[in-house]
């Protein structure tokens, strides 16, 4: 019993942690309409960046603001310099580009900050709370990470449902000349998507970093697991992203506890080729009936 309790609670964990990860992608896929695979490598800059000042002396806490500030700067360079001149073509290309993105990033990191493991410090501590003899994996890092993908969860919900930027980047992203018409400056939306996209993006790099080693490609597991979260949760629901992030994080968990961890790749493909046969547009899409 004590085995399936510590598996479920590391499950919840890992899931929250995926579930940010899809935040970030259902948060410019909803501002954009671009699905981002350059965004695990633009997470892993910032959280280098965030080392960095780690390493010089500052608190983790300055380091995490750097690091968010950071990814807002670099995710809005990324859509004016490379993304927004490929925006008019067929959606492919700039697919295409974020993928070479993340190959370029990944380099650009490598060349910095070097290619070995690098310890990441945590601000709180890893060691399971006890309950009377019973020490259950969850410690505070845990509820850390819990809480910041709940709060910027809300956040998200927030900024769709009841902001007119959140508004307007929705109008952008379905239909820029119509939002045009409409007096939306869909430019700035856009950057402003990709910005704080990044800015998520860059929460999950550190998140999953924290008291474990990091190297130039140590999100790429994370691209993966967040991208399957996402769809199973549907790209335009925030929400969804986050029950996502959960039920994957509980499944490849009782696959590593009960089955075998090397398993756990194609425990995901799986679930992932099982969503998109069954509901392709995740357990929160929206079917909206058309009349002619």
């Amino acid at each position: 019993m004590q085995q399936f309790i510590n598996i479920t609670l590391s499950g919840l964990v890992e899931g929250m942690i995926y579930a940010a990860f899809a935040l970030a992608l259902v948060l410019i896929w909803r501002s954009t309409r671009i699905v981002n695979f350059a965004q695990g490598s633009m997470a892993a800059a910032t959280a280098f960046i965030a080392l960095a000042l780690i390493d010089a002396g500052q608190s983790y806490w300055v380091a995490l603001v750097v690091a968010l500030i950071s990814g807002f700067v670099l995710g809005a360079i990324v859509e004016r310099v490379i993304i927004r001149p490929v925006e008019g073509g067929p959606e492919l290309n700039a697919v295409i580009v974020t993928l070479g993105l993340f190959v370029a990033i990944q380099a650009l990191i490598a060349i910095i900050f070097g290619s070995s493991f690098q310890s990441f410090p945590t601000p709180f501590g890893v060691r399971g709370f006890e309950i009377g003899d019973t020490t259950i994996a969850v410690t505070p890092t845990s509820l850390y990470i819990v809480g910041s993908v709940l709060v910027v969860m809300a956040l998200l919900v927030a900024l769709f449902r009841f902001t007119r930027i959140g508004l307007a980047m929705r109008a952008a992203a379905f239909g820029q000349e119509v939002a045009r018409l409409l007096g939306v400056r869909v430019g700035r939306m856009l950057t402003l998507g990709w910005a704080l996209a990044a800015v998520v993006g860059s929460l999950s790099g550190l998140l999953i970093a924290g008291g474990e080693f990091v190297y130039p490609a140590y999100m790429d597991s994370l691209i993966v697991f967040g991208f399957v979260a996402a769809v199973l949760g549907g790209l335009d629901s925030p929400v969804g992203a986050i029950v996502g992030g959960l039920l994957l994080g509980l499944a490849l968990s009782y696959v590593s506890g009960y089955v075998n961890s090397a398993l756990v790749n194609v425990a995901a493909l799986v679930i992932l080729m099982v969503v998109l046969l069954v509901k392709p547009g995740g357990l929160f899409a929206s079917s909206v009936a058309r009349r002619a």
